[in-house]
């Protein structure tokens, strides 16, 4: 007989934000790249605002999954305890293994298609804490944790600029 069983969504919410710590990547960084995606759209943009948006999207229960599991993976890579050939693909980030980009997408996906858009240009350019990431030379696997930090910038720079649209159209009807 199986239980029913609810996991907290606090106790998760606080491993995501702990375990992004541990691996290296904190909120500013994440923000960081949510202006370098808007400052050219909105050159008012505040780095308080990217912060906000960033703390809304690690709210969602979607995000904390993508983040724990993706983490996990890469850990495992790290410790070759993935079989093969999944251990080579993750450990080496392979070119042709895009289950990463796809676990990334979930987290897009809430925000709409200029998410997909900024997902995709972010993760072409890899600039900031993505470069960091990306970098193999550390001993550290992030095949995972690079695409999802840039999903998560993606997303809130796509909140960012859905609020101003819905912004500016409300001052119209004034």
């Amino acid at each position: 007989m199986q239980m029913a069983y609810s996991l907290n969504s606090e106790a998760v919410a606080k491993a995501t934000h702990e375990w992004l710590a541990k691996r290296g990547v904190k909120r500013e960084d994440m923000a960081e790249l949510v202006f370098f995606l808007q400052k050219d759209y909105y050159p008012d943009l505040k780095m308080e605002e990217c912060l906000a948006s960033v703390d809304k999207v690690l709210e969602k229960r979607e995000v904390h999954n993508a983040v724990l599991t993706g983490i996990q993976l890469d850990l495992l890579a790290e410790e070759g305890k993935l079989l093969p050939p999944l251990q080579e693909m993750v450990y080496n980030d392979e070119g042709l293994y895009g289950i990463d980009e796809v676990m990334a997408l979930s987290i897009v996906n809430v925000y709409g298609s200029i998410g997909f858009t900024n997902y995709g240009y972010i993760d072409k350019l890899k600039p900031g804490i993505l470069k960091k990431l990306n970098d193999k030379h550390d001993g550290e696997i992030h095949t995972f944790l690079d695409d999802i930090v840039g999903a998560i910038a993606a997303s809130a720079a796509s909140r960012i600029a859905h609020r101003k649209q819905a912004k500016a159209e409300e001052q119209q009807k004034v």
